[in-house]
């Protein structure tokens, strides 16, 4: 069985022959050593300044006690570094309780850290101060960062203890000022555990979503009453101001009386001294505010029937100095009459000239089938000249051929002549071709522009349902004041004309349309005219 190395007696070896003191092993002496001195120091309480505090990855604190005299190595081990009341800080003064043991392996004596508490108010204050300024450091306090407070906020948050008398000194200043909506976040507002209900609260009122079933705060109030140091201590946690600086809610901070600081004072965008002073810095004075507007109303009115006033004053002033605007508008508006006049009687007559002129450029032109006959017939007869020549150039060539075969008797030139007659002859039947072709395209061109011309009559606006009202002189009356009643006219429809009356009243009913006639079968169009064929050339041999 193995013993308690720790519980084991230390047993001396015999003295050596010449020696009369005990021998003891390295280990041996350590244990005695460590036995003595926890049997003798198991409790103690130590005050001292917090030297090289440092945080081991297994969740142990490693750090030194030492005063103006001396040094102590210590540990805080992990299940219990959770549960102290102070975190270990740098040069922070503290009071430790717990107890001394030895540790064999580096020979030096420590002490195992129970709990931990600071040492008085002046070693509060000093963590305090260094505190606020490693957070200053971080921008937390600077004023850029500062949000402005709402004029007139609907809903209000307040983060505080819920039995205090905070919470209705705040509901009463909020009611006799400008009554509004009041959220209460209850926290405890000291104690272990505070400060983080505190910045839980802060977070939540931050985290509600606008148009909620909760109505998110315009405006949050972190309010505690009065104490000592140690009961605000919860308003100077760093979680706290933390939280109070993330706020994107603007936050007045009321923690205390008027002559107590916290940190999350300068983290809030404003300091209230008292709770109620925060009340007051939320909301306006609802009278105040009325009489306000009243003033406002009651001076506007008064500038706004002074300024009528003065501009009725000038308009009359300026209006002696103007003549009578009937007197000025007679001269235009007769001058405006006799330009309407005039004008007219100008497009009566522009309309009269360009009709005439239309007139007479139809009489000149001649009718496409006129122009296409005519075109037919001379290229009927410059394709007869052309044949005729045709059929003189050869004979003419044929003679002369021979002639020069007769007398100088040579066969291959007759054989080349006959080839050229030939190619000759082939050319009769391409040029017809061709004009053929020519006439083709002239009379499809000579139809296009007839229809186009036929397009612009008005014959063609007629066989849509239309018709021109002639008067007794032949002339198309245009305009309602001419059609008087008893005026005979004639209304000319695109397959004929019917006599008509005009006759006062109002219209009669359409009569039932007549059974539609049967249109006269068109002619037949005239066949284009062949072109006149030349005839064959023959060979010249």
């Amino acid at each position: 069985m193995t013993q308690d190395l720790d519980s084991t007696p230390l047993i001396a070896e015999p003295p050596r022959p010449g020696s009369n003191l005990p021998e003891f092993s390295v280990g041996d002496l350590a244990r005695a050593l460590k036995r003595t001195i926890e049997d003798t120091y198991g409790f103690v309480r130590v005050r001292g300044e917090i030297s090289q505090p440092k945080r081991h990855s297994s969740g142990h604190c490693y750090l030194r006690l030492k005063d103006e005299t001396a040094v102590i190595e210590a540990v805080c081990w992990r299940g219990t570094v959770s549960k102290l009341a102070v975190a270990p800080e740098e040069g922070l003064e503290v009071i430790v309780t717990g107890r001394v043991t030895t540790y064999p392996g580096r020979s030096q004596y420590q002490l195992i850290i129970e709990t931990m508490e600071l040492a008085g108010e002046g070693a509060l204050l000093k963590m305090l101060e260094e505190r606020k300024r490693r957070l200053a450091a971080e921008g937390l306090f600077d004023q850029g960062r500062k949000k402005p407070i709402p004029f007139l906020p609907e809903v209000i948050g307040v983060v505080t203890s819920p039995t205090g008398a905070v919470i209705r000194d705040i509901l009463h200043r909020l009611n006799d000022r400008f009554p509004c909506r009041v959220l209460l976040w209850p926290v405890a507002v000291q104690g272990d555990g505070a400060a983080a209900q505190v910045a839980a609260a802060i977070a939540g009122f931050n985290r509600l979503e606008p148009g909620g079933r909760v109505p998110r705060p315009d405006l949050l109030i972190v309010a505690r009453g009065g104490g000592s140091l140690e009961d605000l201590m919860a308003f100077n946690e760093e979680v706290v101001v933390r939280a109070a600086a993330a706020s994107r809610i603007p936050l007045i901070s009321a923690v205390g009386h008027e002559t107590d600081t916290t940190l999350i004072d300068f983290a809030s965008d404003k300091r209230a001294p008292t709770p109620t002073a925060a009340a007051e810095m939320a909301v306006p004075v609802r009278a105040e505010l009325l009489a306000q507007v009243m003033d406002d109303e009651r001076r506007l009115m008064a500038s706004a029937h002074r300024w009528i006033a003065e501009r009725r004053t000038r308009v009359e002033g300026l209006a002696r100095g103007l003549g009578d605007p009937r007197s000025l508008l007679e001269g235009h508006a007769q001058r405006l009459d006799d330009r309407a006049e005039r004008l007219g009687m100008a497009v009566r007559g522009l309309v009269e000239r360009r009709r005439t002129r239309v007139g007479e450029l139809g009489a000149k032109l001649r009718h496409p089938r006129e122009k296409l006959a005519q075109a037919e017939a001379r290229l009927a007869s410059e394709s007869r000249a052309l044949a005729g020549a045709l059929r003189h150039a050869v004979v003419a060539a044929e003679g002369k051929f021979e002639r020069v075969a007769g007398r100088l008797s040579i066969r291959p030139a007759a054989i080349k002549i006959g080839e050229g007659g030939r190619r000759l002859a082939d050319l009769a039947p391409r040029v017809e071709r061709g004009y053929g072709k020519l006439v083709e395209e002239r009379a499809v061109r000579v139809q296009a522009l007839g229809q186009l011309l036929e397009s612009y009559s008005y014959e063609g606006v007629l066989k849509r349902g239309y018709a021109v009202v002639r008067g007794a002189d032949g002339r198309p009356v245009t305009e309602a004041a001419g059609a008087t009643p008893g005026l005979a006219v004639t209304l000319q429809f695109h397959d004929g004309s019917a006599a008509a009356t005009v006759e006062g009243g109002a219209p009669t009913a359409e009569p039932p349309p007549k059974a539609a006639k049967s249109k006269p079968a068109e002619s037949p169009k005239a066949e284009p005219k062949k072109a006149v064929r030349a005839p064959a050339q023959g060979s010249l041999f």
